[in-house]
């Protein structure tokens, strides 16, 4: 056998030798469900005083500003006396997502029951925090669809090419729950970009705060992942064995990480009273609501081999209330591919006399390049059948004098929002992005509400977004082809060419036009 053809069986088995973790230990996972609620707690007693004695009410507010959707979730951490649910997609180990963890630890010290469930896409990296963490008799951390290796890359990427069917499909759901009482749900992940936190770029980005009898339909949905044969217990892996004394660090640097985050700037921002008033003076205001459901996917999505409709809920329920349109139809889409199927319902909707507009990234805002490029396969198809395109552009967050501190999550510099309003009628928030990894691969989650005072709300936001100053017009003109028209410096500009984007943004963007990658955007 020659050199080059051992090389190559070498790396060809290389997978088989290096995948050595054994799956983790399944028998006798406990089952767990969500408190119900009561009226003993601070929580219990604030939503009954503000809902009344309706039957059937629930309350919603928009959190459309960055730091109020870390404020709630800090604040109901703080005041939950009974359980704390959370389920992400990510937990990034930075300045917020270290504060909130700390509330959810100073909660469990005070005897709080916390359940964490995080995708194993990132929980992998910090399997020994979380490890140690749910050694609290407080805490119980399970991970989505792990890998059964926790450490390294060769592990990682030989169990990857062994089991990437199952292993290619996440959770992408977001919710935190608080004593079965409030919850909030949408498109943030835990981490300083979501919150206007980063000093890099922050996201402009939607959750819905939910408060009365739709929070227990979120806590459903919370327990069906918690308790599915997916949810694996962070005890149950081979891996590092945490010790009570890693635990009292654990808590101990929670402590004093927590008063050390009052020093800050993004704490003075937040504490500052007019900035504070500021910020909650642009709130859209909490709205008392009848007809509303959380739409989920099932959990066995991810072991699936059905797509489009029969894979996600999410997708069924939002195509129906698509369906019914009469007038309107606004979709935001941080990461909008359409597919073929889905640009032809679009323009059939158009076509329908149905006033379509989506608003999405540009190439110059978008954090994930192959994205634009499978959107941009379907702009001209789009265009040509009616429907309105918008593209955010770019933008530096400086709030106040306070550089890259975003409080308001308006002038984020990329889109991260999922988000689609019907008729001035129906309003949808959620996690869900229109594109095939969202419909076919990911679980997804979000809050559908027949609410003609929420998608006024919400159809505002999207009209200060679409705005010139924000946001790139896509037109198609039968001279000069795709043209981007916006407003900078309070001149109009029509331009010709991807706009703003760098030369290396451009560049890649023309050498993944040839990859066949649609199926996995």
């Amino acid at each position: 056998m020659t050199r080059a053809a051992t090389r190559w069986l070498l790396l060809g088995i290389l997978p088989l030798l290096a995948h050595c973790a054994s799956a983790p230990r399944l028998d006798g996972v406990e089952t767990s469900h969500a408190i119900p609620p009561a009226t003993s707690t601070r929580l219990d007693q604030m939503v009954l005083k503000r809902l009344g004695d309706e039957p059937g009410v629930s309350g919603v507010q928009l959190l459309q500003q960055n730091a109020l959707a870390f404020a709630y979730r800090a604040g109901t951490a703080a005041a939950a006396e009974r359980s704390l649910d959370v389920q992400t997609y990510l937990w990034s180990a930075d300045f917020t997502g270290k504060l909130l963890a700390a509330e959810l630890m100073r909660a469990a010290e005070r005897g709080v029951r916390v359940r964490v469930l995080v995708d194993d896409m990132d929980a992998r990296a910090k399997h020994d925090i979380f490890a140690i963490a749910d050694l609290h008799p407080n805490i119980e951390v399970r991970i989505f669809n792990p890998f059964y290796d926790r450490y390294g890359f060769i592990g990682q990427w030989s169990e990857f090419m062994l089991r990437s069917t199952r292993l290619n499909h996440r959770m992408h759901n977001k919710a935190w729950i608080a004593d079965n009482r409030v919850a909030i749900v949408g498109g943030r992940n835990i981490g300083d970009e979501y919150f206007g936190a980063s000093d890099q770029s922050n996201f402009s980005d939607t959750d819905i705060l939910l408060a009365g009898p739709v929070v227990e339909q979120v806590s459903r949905e919370f327990d069906e992942y918690w308790n599915s044969v997916d949810a694996v217990p962070v005890s149950r892996f081979e891996a590092h064995e945490p010790t009570q004394a890693e635990l009292q660090q654990l808590v101990t640097a929670a402590q004093e990480f927590r008063k050390e985050a009052g020093e800050t700037p993004y704490m003075a921002a937040l504490r500052d009273p007019k900035r504070r008033a500021e910020l909650l003076a642009s709130a859209p205001a909490p709205l008392k609501v009848r007809d509303i459901q959380v739409l989920a996917d099932d959990p066995s999505k991810i072991g699936m081999k059905e797509e489009g409709l029969r894979a996600s809920q999410v997708l069924k329920g939002l195509s129906k209330v698509m369906g019914q349109a009469e007038k309107e139809l606004l979709v935001v889409s941080a990461y909008f591919v359409p597919g073929k199927s889905g640009a032809e319902s679009l323009v059939a909707l158009a076509n329908r006399g149905i006033h379509v507009e989506v608003l999405t990234n540009s190439l110059a805002a978008t954090d994930v390049v192959a994205v634009h490029v499978g959107y941009a396969r379907y702009r001209r198809e789009l265009l040509k059948g009616g429907v309105e395109l918008y593209e955010m552009k770019r933008r530096t967050d400086d709030v106040a004098g306070q550089k890259r501190i975003s409080l308001m999550g308006s002038s984020g510099a990329t889109l991260h929002t999922k988000a689609m309003m019907v008729d001035e009628r129906w309003a949808f928030v959620g996690s869900m992005n229109l594109d095939p990894r969202s419909a076919n691969l990911n679980t997804e989650m979000g809050v559908l509400v027949d609410s003609p005072e929420l998608a006024k709300q919400l159809r505002e936001q999207f009209m200060h977004n679409v705005s010139p100053d924000l946001s790139y017009r896509v037109e198609l003109d039968e001279k000069h082809g795709l043209v981007w028209h916006d407003r900078e410096n309070g001149q109009d500009r029509a331009l010709e060419d991807e706009p703003d984007a760098s030369v290396g943004r451009r560049l890649s963007a023309t050498l993944m036009r040839a990859l066949p990658m649609e199926s996995q955007l």
